[in-house]
């Protein structure tokens, strides 16, 4: 009889448990468990019973992601953006990484760093602009923004990755630095050579045209003419 009654206690206590959970919890729920395609249903719920709840906003943003759906995602990280608040560098940089994933990199960019314009040290946001860069050859600001996140997060599991793309950058930057150097001295040179044959060739011409003026046709003067005119 006692087991019966432990028994169903647990039962009404599980049913009023799932029964008193909201949209929102059982969203969160199977976001934690990796189980987007169940999440998406109860988190879009929840956003329509409170849509100024920025959590939602993003949870439900990642889920749009993991289901390649990344143009829904864009569209409710910039619904979500005016009005996230305190969390408008989580927001911007969502919307940055998806961009980043599309492969706009411009506007990646743009919205990392307004995450970071929302707070400075927001790590996620250096991070993800460095790789952006990187995309985009900007490999001088790419090492600024690595360097920048591995002063906040000095734990990170990433950190011997990025310290090798720094090496590997500032190697290919020093490279390319002794190419131009190399090529801007090439052009001097070709430029001072042309020039001094430029010169040379100038002179021999002057010369040329020196030693000419003694050299007459005959026909700017007239003859005089000593001799007799003979009739016939």
């Amino acid at each position: 009889m006692l087991k019966k009654y432990i028994v169903a206690s647990i039962l009404l206590f599980l049913a009023a448990f799932c029964y008193g959970q909201t949209n929102f919890s059982k969203g969160e729920d199977l976001l934690m468990q990796n189980s987007p395609s169940q999440a998406v249903v109860f988190l879009e719920r929840a956003l329509a019973e409170d849509p100024a709840n920025t959590i939602i906003y993003l949870y439900l943003g990642i889920v749009y992601e993991q289901l390649n759906r990344a143009d829904e995602a864009i569209a409710l990280y910039r619904r979500a953006l005016p009005i996230a608040g305190s969390m408008s560098a989580n927001v911007a940089t969502n919307l940055g990484n998806v961009y980043f994933m599309k492969g706009n990199h411009e506007l990646a960019e743009q919205f990392y760093t307004q995450a970071i314009n929302h707070n400075s040290v927001y790590s996620s946001a250096f991070l993800g602009r460095g790789n952006t860069r990187v995309r985009s050859g900007q490999l001088t600001n790419a090492v600024v923004d690595y360097e920048r996140y591995l002063i906040l997060e000095p734990g990170s599991s990433q950190r011997d990755s990025i310290q090798q793309m720094i090496v590997l950058i500032r190697a290919e930057t020093a490279a390319e630095e002794m190419k131009r150097v190399i090529a801007e001295e090439e052009k001097r040179r070709l430029e001072e050579e042309r020039q001094r044959l430029l010169d040379s060739v100038s002179a021999s011409l002057q010369s040329l045209g020196d030693s000419s003026k003694g050299i007459s046709s005959g026909a700017e003067s007239v003859e005089n003419y000593e001799g007799e005119f003979e009739l016939d």
